[in-house]
């Protein structure tokens, strides 16, 4: 699979392109806002990395411009800016994800992986689905085994997260930020407390379990292996 990576520090560039290039795939990287638009419009990529902050042109330019060419390859953005704004902003102009440095490079070949796996099928869709489940985004409407689910709207953007980010642990606070638009307060328990509704609605009456806990870490949809 081929990712181009758009990033203008030389040293996270390299980084970067030589950990994809070892995990098997291919890499073009560019340094400036300019090339960046160029290749993605021109070329054939599986995904982008995208820096926000560029020579040229920034990230939230390049991310737009690849959107009005109607390429909907995933884009990830790499990015010192950890502000809210930021991140609600790149997701509005249609980034897939959004990752925070420093950053574990082990954490972003994770994410790569997930969006590289989701590829069309996520966002051909009005649909999401993990085993018999399956979340209709048009009509938001759930269904498992052929029964309908009835979800209140943030337990339905909890399981649209969930499944979105199929087999990604998903720590308490990112649940709280992106389903509540909350900044996560350890005293609280509103995310144990909606994941344990949703369980209730989603697995407590079916065989295969979807949703897990990962202790001290947080929350996973995954279809179990020989599921």
């Amino acid at each position: 699979m081929k990712i181009l990576v758009v990033e203008d520090e030389t040293k996270s560039g390299s980084y970067l392109k030589q950990g994809l290039i070892e995990a098997g795939f291919v890499v073009d990287l560019v340094t400036n806002g300019f090339d960046g638009l160029h290749l993605a419009c021109s070329e054939s990529y599986d995904l982008a990395i995208l820096d926000v902050m560029l020579p040229g042109i920034d990230g939230w330019q390049i991310l737009q411009g690849i959107r009005r060419a109607g390429n909907d390859m995933p884009v990830l953005f790499l990015t010192a800016r950890d502000q809210v704004e930021d991140r609600v902003k790149g997701l509005e102009l249609g980034a897939d994800d959004y990752l925070v440095k420093p950053f574990a490079f082990t954490e972003l070949l994770a994410r790569v992986r997930t969006l590289l796996r989701r590829g069309t099928k996520a966002k051909d869709a009005e649909f999401l689905r993990a085993a018999d489940l399956e979340l209709d985004l048009l009509r938001r409407r759930v269904m498992r085994g052929g029964r309908r689910i009835d979800l209140t709207a943030k337990e339905f953007g909890l399981l649209e997260l969930l499944l979105r980010r199929q087999g990604e642990v998903l720590p308490r606070s990112l649940i709280a930020s992106q389903v509540w638009d909350m900044n996560f307060d350890s005293d609280t328990n509103v995310v144990e407390v909606a994941v344990r509704r949703l369980r209730a609605k989603i697995d407590d009456d079916f065989e295969v379990k979807l949703v897990r806990t990962v202790r001290g870490m947080g929350y996973v949809l995954e279809v179990p292996e020989g599921a």
